[in-house]
């Protein structure tokens, strides 16, 4: 095939492992395949978030020629106002047809350009809800990896990255070549929408209304069989008044919002301790290891042993 003009382009405070992962893919692993070059507003110097400053290869017009733009993320992007230079750029690419690709942050500058208008896209975890927030004409999905169209691709934070650029290397040179370079750069290949965001779960907030009691009394009652009924009861509430009252707190139904806690508590067992499956099931209140194995799946794509061998980082 002849060689695809890959373009990074690399914004002020480029995050270095974001820009970092398709340069080494694509111009060091997959070289024979890939033309790549990077970019920045006006061709000079770009200054890397946490010191140091990398050169690229040009400016903007090298764009003209791209089969493939990547945007890698940068710091400040929810707030950061970005060069119109850049933002025609992106967006008369997007109309020509290149196929228009972000990691980590980089959504941000896609957004802003018009190009993820009506599609479903993601970006690190931490961001997904100013994204939403600040490009209304988007939907965005948290849990993935990888999501968008064969033409215009996001991915999640950081090392999801790695996750992008073989599956762009799977849709342009084969499964072969992808699984050639994932072994190169010691990666296990996985399907790039078979596999959730690892995100952290926010502790709920102290509060004194009857609500955030409630929580916290869930939160301590996990190994127990708790329904909707027993809590609203337990804080003198009806059933239908107490869930009303927590979506509107929480957003999420009481029960859907009681599996997450049990799902992350589970994690928590999962990597900090080596408690049997059976045993952290009984103690987050699934039950059965059984039961456990299918809710933990349904949640994150992987199973709790996956999991354990993935994070359990201070056990050999």
């Amino acid at each position: 095939m002849p060689r695809h003009r890959m373009v990074v382009i690399l914004l002020e405070d480029v995050l270095p492992l974001d820009y970092a992962i398709p340069v080494h893919v694509f111009g060091r692993e997959a070289s024979e395949a890939y033309d790549l070059v990077t970019v920045s507003v006006g061709g000079g110097a770009v200054p890397v978030a946490g010191g140091t400053t990398v050169v690229p290869d040009g400016g903007l017009e090298l764009l003209r020629k791209a089969g493939t733009v990547v945007v890698p993320g940068y710091a400040d992007a929810v707030d950061r106002e970005l060069p119109g230079s850049l933002v025609r750029a992106l967006a008369a690419a997007h109309r020509r047809g290149v196929r228009m690709v972000s990691i980590c942050s980089g959504a941000f500058a896609l957004a802003r350009a018009g190009v993820l208008d009506g599609l479903t896209v993601t970006t690190h975890w931490s961001l997904c809800a100013d994204l939403a927030e600040r490009f209304p004409a988007l939907t965005v999905d948290q849990s993935v990896l990888v999501a968008g169209t064969e033409t215009v691709l996001t991915s999640g934070g950081v090392t999801a990255g790695v996750d992008l650029c073989l599956h762009l290397l799977h849709a342009d040179l084969g499964p072969a070549a992808a699984r050639h370079v994932a072994r190169r750069i010691v990666m296990a290949p996985r399907p790039a929408d078979g596999q959730q965001q690892f995100v952290e779960k926010a502790v709920v907030p102290p509060g004194d209304d009857v609500i955030a009691q409630a929580q916290q009394w869930m939160l301590v009652s996990l190994a127990q069989d708790l329904s909707v009924k027993d809590v609203a009861a337990r804080f003198a509430m009806s059933e239908r008044t107490f869930h009303r009252r927590f979506r509107q707190k929480t957003g999420l139904p009481p029960l859907t919002w009681l599996r997450d806690q049990r799902i992350a508590r589970a994690k928590e067992l999962l990597e900090s301790s080596e408690s049997s499956i059976a045993d952290i099931a009984r103690r987050t209140g699934f039950g059965t290891a059984a039961n456990l194995r299918v809710q933990f799946r349904r949640a994150t794509n992987v199973s709790p042993r996956e999991h354990r061998k993935s994070f359990a980082f201070d056990r050999t």
